[in-house]
Order: C-alpha cells, then structure tokens, then sequence
C-alpha cells in the first residue's frame, strides 16, 4: 500500500472519525441562512468538498449526514458503498472507474440514509472526493451506533455488523 502512503503525504491527508483519511479541499465563501429549517437551525456554506481515502483493511462506518452527498472516484480500486434508507430498503454500489462492471464514477447519497463503504480490494485503497451541499458541518453528521441500528433495521444485523464500530 505504498501508493495510498504516498496519496496520504502528498494531499495531505489526516485520520477521519468514521474511519480512513480525509483533507477538506473547498469550503464555498458563500452561506444560506438555515435557522428556520428544522435539519440545520444555522448558517451553512453553499457547498463542501473533501478527499476521502479508505485503505484496503479500513471501512468508513454506518453514518448519515442531514446533506446530500456525492462521490467521486479518483484512484485505486473501487469502494462499495452499503445504504439502508429511511424504510428499511438496502441498496449496494461500486464506485469506481471501470463502468463495463457497472461501477459509477460518481454517486449521490440522498441525506438521511445510513450508509458505510469500503474499498473492493484488501490489498489496495480507494481514493475519492466527497461533494456534500449545503456544505458539511460536524452538527449535521450522525454515527451509527450498532445496537440501535440493529434494532431500528434486524433484516440487515449482518452487514450493519460488518460496518459498525464498538466505539467512538
């Protein structure tokens, strides 16, 4: 995994609480006021970007933000993004550069659904961009918490599971 050492050095990338390695990369100047809206009460930026990097071995946990957001690949192997909506529905999709396997170069993530990824192949990494609008903001970010998950969604215990951590 010396590539995705090098990724980490060059982009400057730090350790991201859901898992993986992220660097914020654009933050629009520009803000909505959003007080009145009961899934922001504040101000928030037009838009967000950040670079995302999952390590083979790594996966970002179960987590839902209160924004869409959108995934683009840039390199390595492809990431499986895993979806549990608010019914219950769960929806699987690869991002990734090679579109013959149905891989998406990029993916929306409707805000409100529970989703966790991780790269294909143990042995390489996954590098993407994450465009989240209106802009990411720590208030509006949830980790998932295994128990509850379960719970709230038995029909999927086993790959909640697979993409919940113990703690935080």
């Amino acid at each position: 995994m010396i590539e995705s050492k090098i990724w980490i050095k060059k982009l400057g990338l730090e350790p991201h609480p859901e898992g993986g390695y992220f660097k914020e990369v654009y933050r629009s100047d520009d803000s909505f006021d959003l007080t009145n809206n009961p899934n922001y009460n504040s101000q928030r930026n037009f838009s967000t970007s950040i670079y995302y990097l999952l390590e083979g071995d790594q996966f970002s946990t179960f987590h839902k933000l209160a924004s869409d957001e959108i995934w683009h690949f840039y390199d390595g192997c492809p990431v499986e993004l895993h979806m549990i909506d608010k019914s219950g529905e769960y929806k699987k999709a690869l991002i990734g550069s090679n579109i013959a396997d149905n891989n998406y170069l990029q993916f929306a993530i409707k805000s409100g659904i529970w989703f966790a990824a991780k790269p294909t192949d143990p042995n390489s990494y996954s590098l993407v961009g994450c465009t989240v609008s209106p802009g990411f903001d720590f208030h509006d970010f949830q980790m998932g918490k295994k128990d509850e998950l379960v719970s709230q969604f038995p029909k999927h215990k086993k790959i909640i599971e697979k993409f919940t951590k113990d703690s935080f």
